[in-house]
């Protein structure tokens, strides 16, 4: 018996960076995002000789160690051993025996919340192995402390929730941790114009976002106007983004996309850098009329709005600069589990 899971990727479309505290505790923020065909996958081997087994497919990296109620952290397997900690404790289990094998279709530090997609994904294996009593909000509040409490690793909310959820999402991330998960409902034809006029592009370079976001959080802590400002903004586009999409205004998306661009790069100093400019120039003076950088910035992926017939001249523009483009399209479930005998 193999127990498997399967937990998206996400872009997020508008207002990144206000679902981290303290901003979203003092606040308010609110995110739109989207799922993507790109996953994290997770499959589960009980064993019952006493060890535990932690394996990263397509490496070499894999640890076997004895059973015990609580693993010592290994580098490079935080993840993992953070998951499996928490579901002992917190479920008051036995020590188990088993393989984990976690595969990942992107880059880590590519700024499509490949850490948190992960942690949902092992979260998703245990669930349906152990018939764990979590729903959606749960599991997806549980990968938030592992990560952000237990694992003391600096990031927002969105992530976990996206990978969950699945889907086109409004977020909004309000005090004591409520998160309150808005799926929208598209017409067919405004889900296809947007992916169609949608170009995402990997830079070929990845970031630790750990100290991005630790800036932004010093800055809101220190109530650098500035930022707190870009900030508002950020959250104001997200409102702006959902209410384009609803009403069908795709001409605009690029406009939204922009005003983001320019408040974003105000939240931390290292969210852009030359390379990441030069992208965004060469793609707007080739036809696109928006962009973002994916995640915390600094690297990582970023995608452009490019409206009626100029995707494919931007991407040639664009990949002439070391990149790649990445084709993908929207999906709408979150995490999947099943067995498999």
């Amino acid at each position: 018996m193999i127990i498997r899971s399967k937990a998206p990727l996400r872009i997020g479309l508008a207002g990144g960076g206000t679902d981290v505290s303290p901003y979203s505790d003092l606040y308010g923020g609110a995110i739109l995002n989207a799922t993507i065909d790109l996953y994290a996958y997770a499959s589960l081997e009980p064993l019952n000789n006493g060890t535990i087994e932690f394996c990263i497919d397509g490496t070499d990296k894999v640890i076997r160690v004895t059973s015990t109620k609580e693993l010592e952290l290994v580098e490079g397997f935080e993840l993992f051993i953070g998951v499996y900690n928490r579901i002992i404790k917190q479920f008051n289990l036995e020590p188990l025996s088993f393989r984990l094998t976690s595969y990942i279709e992107a880059p880590q530090g590519s700024g499509l919340g490949t850490s948190s997609t992960i942690v949902v994904s092992l979260i998703g294996a245990f669930v349906e192995w152990l018939k764990l009593p979590l729903a959606k909000y749960d599991i997806a509040h549980l990968a938030y402390e592992i990560e952000r409490i237990d694992l003391n690793m600096s990031g927002g909310k969105q992530d976990q929730y996206a990978a969950t959820f699945g889907g086109i999402n409004f977020m909004e991330f309000l005090a004591n941790d409520t998160v309150i998960v808005n799926p929208l409902q598209l017409k067919d034809e405004i889900l296809y114009e947007l992916e169609f006029n949608l170009l995402l592009y990997f830079t070929a370079t990845q970031r630790l976002s750990a100290s991005i976001i630790n800036e932004q959080v010093k800055n809101v802590k220190d109530k650098n106007e500035k930022s707190v400002d870009a900030m508002h903004n950020l959250k104001e586009q997200a409102q702006q983004m959902k209410d384009s999409l609803l009403r069908g205004d795709l001409n605009k998306i690029g406009e939204i996309l922009h005003f983001g661009w320019i408040n974003k790069k105000q939240i931390a100093k290292s969210i852009s850098n030359e390379l990441i400019d030069t992208v965004y120039i060469t793609a707007i003076t080739t036809g696109a009329t928006g962009g973002k950088i994916s995640g915390a910035g600094g690297g990582g992926f970023m995608f452009f709005y490019c409206p009626g017939v100029t995707k494919v001249k931007v991407a040639r523009a664009i990949e002439g600069l070391g990149g790649r483009v990445q084709s993908f399209k929207f999906t709408t479930q979150g995490l999947t589990t099943w067995t498999s005998l």
